[in-house]
């Protein structure tokens, strides 16, 4: 059995209840959204926090009297901190890599495309399966920007098309146009730990390293390609609408996520001026815009 101490407070706040459970032993701290505000993909070396956050405190079964000293303290500090809802429960002792593995099941994007965890069997017919773990990068396929994408590519396969994946994350996308008839992809990311999980997931899937090259944006070769991913965010989607579009063919087309719905016509309005035919898809409060690259480009 574990202890665990719950308990509600402000970013503001992060530090000093964090290192007064750090100091009492606390065997891991975690922290989750209090308010259902997303924090998307940071920038490298940016750790951003919600407003609002649950702390989750957890002890061993024979820490009660150090569980017991800490919430003393967060109870001395309730109001200095803007601490509430604190409470105390028990957790049974699981085997927590067969928790977590349940939690990620085969999910499938369009008619044909599938994403299947290591550990599950996929079938043997024509389904168009991507092996894929949950990792440190983004882009497994649970969030709606990327099951925009990945539906957008089963019903438009980019048949011996040229392909950047801008903003690679995990390489989902790069993976899923190479398995659905891309010629060659360029997967670029500005942060390293997205190429490295890109080159895995690349290996992972047989896919042969001519194939998808990674680089950092700043490396990329200069190309005109066939079809522009870029499942980022707004802000940077808007200030890179230049460049995007100048790396797509004219005639080529352009897919771009990672937008809310409050945001589409921002993008809108910028990406009128490089593209025609602009179309947008929506799951939830996210947004997919498609467009042609203009033949003066």
């Amino acid at each position: 059995m574990w202890l665990q101490l719950i308990c509600q407070s402000t970013k503001a706040f992060e530090s000093e209840i964090s290192e007064g459970a750090e100091n009492l032993g606390a065997v891991s701290i975690t922290l989750s959204d209090a308010a259902d505000v997303p924090v998307l993909e940071p920038l490298p070396n940016e750790t951003p926090l919600w407003d609002e956050i649950i702390f989750t405190l957890l002890f061993r079964e024979d820490q009660q009297t150090e569980l017991e000293a800490l919430k003393k303290l967060l109870t001395d500090n309730k109001e200095n901190w803007q601490i509430s809802h604190i409470r105390q429960e028990n957790l049974k002792d699981q085997q927590w890599e067969r928790v977590w593995m349940d939690d990620f099941h085969p999910m499938k994007f369009g008619q044909n495309l599938w994403i299947y965890p290591s550990w599950s069997e996929a079938p043997n017919d024509d389904s168009v399966v991507i092996k894929l773990d949950p990792g440190l990068a983004f882009g497994t396929g649970t969030h709606p920007t990327t099951a925009l994408c990945l539906e957008w590519l089963d019903s438009n396969p980019p048949v011996n098309q040229s392909v950047i994946d801008y903003g690679c994350g995990s390489g989902v996308l790069a993976i899923a146009a190479i398995k659905l008839g891309a010629k060659e992809v360029t997967a670029t990311d500005i942060d390293q730990q997205a190429l490295t999980a890109t080159l895995n997931n690349q290996l992972n899937n047989g896919i042969p390293a001519e194939k998808i090259r990674s680089c950092f944006p700043d490396d990329m070769p200069t190309l005109k390609v066939d079809l522009m991913l870029a499942n980022i965010l707004c802000g940077p989607l808007v200030s890179l609408a230049p460049k995007l579009c100048a790396s797509t063919k004219p005639g080529g087309q352009i897919v771009l996520s990672g937008v809310l719905k409050e945001q589409q016509a921002m993008l809108e309005e910028v990406y009128q001026n490089y593209c025609h035919d602009i179309q947008f898809a929506t799951s939830g409060d996210w947004v997919r815009m498609t467009g042609i690259v203009n033949k003066t480009q």
